[in-house]
């Protein structure tokens, strides 16, 4: 049943459209942290859809708040009218972000959050000038796309604005990474300030930044150095954004958004995935200035839904209610502590905070990528009963990303599976 349903995906689905697996997996059943797929296999997750399912599966207070919501009948309004869950999740969100004056506008995805804080700060500054960070990662859509300083991720360079790339989010390629902290975050400002001075015309709209980079290996800079980019980006008047799709809702541990740890409050961030649980979620709290500068008409058909809002708002209160922020630093630690105790030959770097873990395959000896060693990894795990997830530049990065609300006991467990499949991907290949 699974080859003929993954011929008829290939049938009909893009080439583009990417399977993890030699032979890929329908999931057909999922309850806390474990996914069963179609011939009856159980697997602890540790990817979480691309950690979207924050709280895991089959969550009690969350598919009872949507199940209260459908009871109503309504599914749908549109933004033409009040929604009270849309207004009372934009409060909370607003307070959370500790952005001044902040205000909320909710979309359906990630790409769509990060296409509309760039129409923002263009039309804010009234540029079409932005910088973003090399081996980011911002969404599929046009606009994000053209953003996305990763070759692998950017299919195009037609671009609705005009963009330059500056150092700083992966370290461990950077020619900057033998420095200390201090002289990283330096060196990279200094990059910021000559890109500014030279590659511009000095009225740059923003920089969009991912406090972690997602899909560019869960990689990160030294704590500060968006702290010291934003000094620079306000002496020129630039708005600084920040990408907080995968970083969001206490997931790093340590701090509620990922860019906290930078000790510095954006102009906007922009937001998805986790909150929803799987419902489709996303949006943009900014300054209210930034948010109220569009002059033409607009709205969101379905961004701000009825549904997506009651699970949503269940998530947040799931997240304060059982402490989960404090879990992710736990279990985070739990899982780095294990991985880098074990020295494997193939591992170069494991990095990461919290529930949010790259970990980096060179071949032995060497920082040339090893690719073939990530793929075998994720054939590997799921062969033990784990799912885990992979990216990178060069796709030789595993990324970890389970459920915040992952227990000690899975994630040992997890540990032992990706312990034992090193072992076997290094003395494979």
């Amino acid at each position: 049943m699974t080859d003929e349903l993954l011929a008829r995906h290939r049938a009909v689905m893009p080439s583009w459209m990417s399977l993890l697996y030699e032979e890929p997996i329908e999931i057909v059943h999922a309850h806390d942290r474990r996914m069963t797929d179609s011939q009856g296999r159980t697997y602890l997750d540790f990817f979480a859809g691309v950690l979207t399912n924050s709280m895991g599966y089959d969550v009690a207070e969350i598919g009872d708040a949507v199940r209260k919501q459908l009871d109503t009948g309504i599914l749908h309004t549109s933004t033409l009218y009040l929604i009270r869950s849309q207004v009372e999740l934009a409060e909370r969100i607003a307070k959370l972000s500790n952005i001044p004056d902040a205000k909320v506008f909710f979309t359906n995805s990630g790409s769509e959050a990060n296409d509309t804080a760039l129409m923002l700060a263009t039309q804010f500054r009234r540029s079409n000038q932005v910088l973003a960070m090399r081996n980011s990662y911002h969404g599929r859509s046009f606009g994000t796309v053209a953003i996305t300083g990763n070759r692998g991720w950017s299919a195009s360079a037609l671009s609705p604005v005009k963009v330059n790339y500056v150092h700083g989010g992966y370290r461990y390629r950077s020619p900057f990474r033998d420095l200390s902290d201090a002289d990283y975050i330096k060196a990279c400002v200094a990059d910021l300030v000559d890109v500014l001075d030279t590659a511009t015309a000095g009225d740059v709209a923003c920089l969009i930044a991912e406090p972690i980079q997602g899909v560019g290996g869960f990689s990160l800079p030294p704590d500060g150095l968006f702290r010291a980019m934003k000094e620079v980006l306000d002496s020129y008047g630039v708005l600084f954004v920040s990408d907080e799709v995968q970083t969001g809702w206490g997931r790093t541990g340590e701090h509620f958004w990922g860019i906290d740890a930078h000790g510095v409050t954006p102009d906007m961030m922009t937001f998805a995935k986790g909150l929803g649980n799987g419902l489709a979620v996303g949006g943009v709290v900014a300054r209210g200035d930034v948010l109220d500068c569009f002059q033409a008409q607009s709205f969101s058909t379905f961004g701000g839904n009825p549904v997506s809002m009651a699970g949503a708002t269940a998530v947040l209160d799931y997240i304060k209610d059982h402490d989960l922020q404090a879990n992710c630093a736990a279990r985070g630690s739990q899982l780095i502590s294990g991985l880098r105790a074990a020295e494997s030959p193939i591992v170069a770097e494991v990095r990461g905070k919290g529930l949010m873990i790259g970990v980096e395959l060179i071949k032995p000896g060497t920082t040339e990528p090893n690719v073939p060693a990530a793929a075998r990894m994720l054939e590997e795990t799921k062969k033990r009963g784990l799912l885990i997830g992979k990216g990178g530049l060069h796709g030789n990065v595993l990324r970890l990303g389970p459920p915040m609300t992952l227990t000690a006991e899975e994630a040992q467990e997890g540990l032992d599976i990706l312990l034992d499949a090193l072992k076997a991907t290094h003395a494979a290949l």
